[in-house]
């Protein structure tokens, strides 16, 4: 997941329930393997300060949700919101998703293509001419019955 990333800054209170996704994934990026996929990225902890207590513990102020910001190699920045019922799966799936996009665009890019790809009109209707077969395989895959005695003689007497 780091190697996407040049930084990233978990942020939440340490009073809320809400922050287990948000420490789980400071201990992931904390964690040796990822810290070798990528070791220049900086890995920061931002405790939030807790409200003063209140007598009433209705009009204390909401505490602020826990959040991930991450700064892409390219510089792009996203804040995610570790909110009730997330995951610190769910926080790294959106990461690799957005990181993969990225790379993807950076590759097309490199190689003088337009980024995004548009497909014309015309092509995404198209018939799929198919994947063409070496010979040999496919006297295996025409005979979708065999059971296996037929295979290991055409396999011997290739």
């Amino acid at each position: 997941m780091l190697k996407f990333l040049s930084k990233v800054v978990v942020e939440y209170c340490p009073v809320d329930p809400r922050k287990a996704a948000a420490v789980e994934l400071l201990a992931q990026c904390n964690g040796r393997k990822a810290k070798d996929s990528n070791p220049a990225c900086s890995v920061e902890l931002r405790r939030l300060p807790a409200p003063p207590p209140t007598e009433d513990p209705e009009s204390r102020p909401p505490l602020p949700p826990p959040r991930v910001l991450v700064t892409y190699l390219n510089g792009a920045e996203e804040a995610i919101v570790a909110a009730e019922g997330a995951t610190a799966q769910g926080i790294r799936d959106q990461i690799l998703a957005r990181g993969r996009l990225i790379d993807t665009e950076q590759m097309f890019r490199d190689g003088g293509e337009t980024w995004p790809v548009v497909i014309p009109e015309e092509e995404l209707g198209m018939s799929f001419p198919g994947i063409k077969v070496p010979p040999f395989i496919s006297q295996f895959v025409e005979r979708p019955a065999c059971v296996g005695v037929c295979c290991s003689s055409a396999l011997n007497a290739i």
